[in-house]
């Protein structure tokens, strides 16, 4: 996930700053990149026309993520990169029955939100994409800020 495009380069550089990642650029699978303390995964899974998934697609997918999210064990702080994967993991989680409704829940950069007793921190962040981080609409400053938020809340 992110390897090799400028969205990675954002993302691989920061996680490095903040001691999630063993090097800050990734360019292939077989690199050498290890990530410690943190998975990435994605609401969607293919790269649709205009970055902009059908909701045919966040459907098909999202069963993967799922089976990802009940494999992993002992997370404690969820990053959605994103306003597509806040709310297709806030769906999950009331589709799980833990949380009661979504609209609770709003969308913020480096926002951190409680899901309820025994479950992960949620932060959400705007993505690392190209068109967010040329405007300006996130810097590495702001995008740095969620991942140290992330640190000081695993134990």
């Amino acid at each position: 996930m992110f390897t090799g495009d400028s969205s990675g380069n954002f993302l691989y550089n920061v996680l490095f700053a903040t001691g999630f990642a063993s090097q800050p650029t990734s360019t292939s699978r077989d690199d050498g990149l290890r990530l410690d303390d943190a998975y990435i995964s994605a609401a969607v899974r293919c790269a649709p026309p205009d970055n902009k998934p059908a909701l045919e697609e966040i459907r098909t997918c999202r069963a993967y993520l799922e089976r990802e999210i009940d494999q992993l064990k002992n997370v404690q702080v969820v990053i959605a990169l994103g306003r597509l994967a806040f709310d297709v993991y806030l769906g999950i989680l009331r589709d799980q029955g833990k949380i009661a409704r979504r609209s609770k829940f709003v969308f913020a950069h480096a926002a951190e939100h409680r899901t309820g007793e025994g479950q992960p921190l949620l932060i959400s962040s705007y993505h690392p994409s190209q068109q967010n981080t040329s405007t300006g609409k996130l810097t590495e400053t702001m995008f740095r800020a969620v991942f140290e938020g992330a640190r000081r809340n695993l134990t």
